[in-house]
């Protein structure tokens, strides 16, 4: 029993803060062209990937259909929608790309939450104060920056490209 609740514990603490698996991410040749400075075009594809991914389930270290964590959500987003190579982990997302401030985001920005001691949680910024992520909650969905819960754990942003 102690076994369980300490495991619970850990999955809690570490949330999408997943351990890399063996996907390999690093031979995307998808043919997409990357312009991530296009924001309408952009927001399309990721309102694209909403569709596709609705309702998806949250499932640690999940990469499929029938679970996904936010991070391996963002890598597969990133790979599907723009043929870009993301890193597995929320820490190793958080290195990429430049820091952006909250009031210059852009569709296409990483949005990265502080949600508890050591959990962190990353979305895709859509536009409009709204962010693409996979909730641990209510799956792959959409929310709103402005939202009490998420307003109070943004954290940082990084811009891509």
């Amino acid at each position: 029993m102690k076994f369980i609740v300490v495991l619970s514990l850990l999955l809690l603490l570490n949330g999408c803060s997943s351990v890399p698996q063996s996907h390999d991410h690093s031979s995307v040749d998808s043919g997409k062209k990357v312009n991530l400075v296009n924001t309408e075009a952009v927001k399309s594809q990721l309102m694209q990937l909403h569709k596709e991914w609705k309702g998806t389930p949250y499932r640690f270290g999940g990469m499929s259909k029938r679970g996904i964590d936010c991070s391996g959500f963002v890598l597969l987003g990133f790979e599907q929608k723009f043929g870009l190579s993301l890193p597995r982990t929320t820490d190793e997302q958080r290195a990429v790309g430049k820091s952006v401030s909250k009031g210059n985001l852009r569709a296409g920005d990483l949005v990265f939450f502080k949600t508890g001691w050591s959990t962190r949680h990353v979305g895709i910024y859509i536009g409009n104060h709204q962010f693409l992520h996979a909730s641990t909650s209510q799956g792959v969905m959409i929310s709103s920056l402005d939202n009490s819960y998420w307003k109070q754990k943004y954290w940082l942003s990084r811009r891509v490209q």
